[in-house]
């Protein structure tokens, strides 16, 4: 009996974490004779996805790896610059042929 009331407990507290989210920071550094050497900083959100997302978290759903739609973005982005790259390249060799000409 105990140990379900625990567990209830338990899941009780992690389901307002979630729901309420919770932030966790820190910074470390490692100094010698006044000289810094290491600076760490830490920040750790700990949230429901609901929760992230009305707080403005959703870098998921930009992340390639994470998110097919984001993939698809990601090569329509590199085919489009490529086809940027040889107008420009194109329009660079007429104006200097124009040049010439002229």
């Amino acid at each position: 009996m105990e140990h379900s009331l625990q567990a209830a407990g338990l899941a009780d507290i992690l389901e307002r974490v979630l729901d309420k989210g919770i932030v966790i920071a820190g910074d470390i550094s490692i100094s010698l004779v006044e000289v810094d050497l290491l600076n760490i900083r830490l920040r750790l959100v700990v949230a429901s996805v609901d929760r992230a997302m009305a707080m403005g978290i959703n870098w998921w759903q930009a992340d390639p790896h994470l998110n097919a739609q984001a993939r698809e973005l990601q090569e329509e982005n590199r085919m489009l610059r490529e086809r940027l790259d040889k107008l420009e390249h194109a329009l660079a060799t007429t104006s200097q042929e124009i040049a010439h000409v002229g």
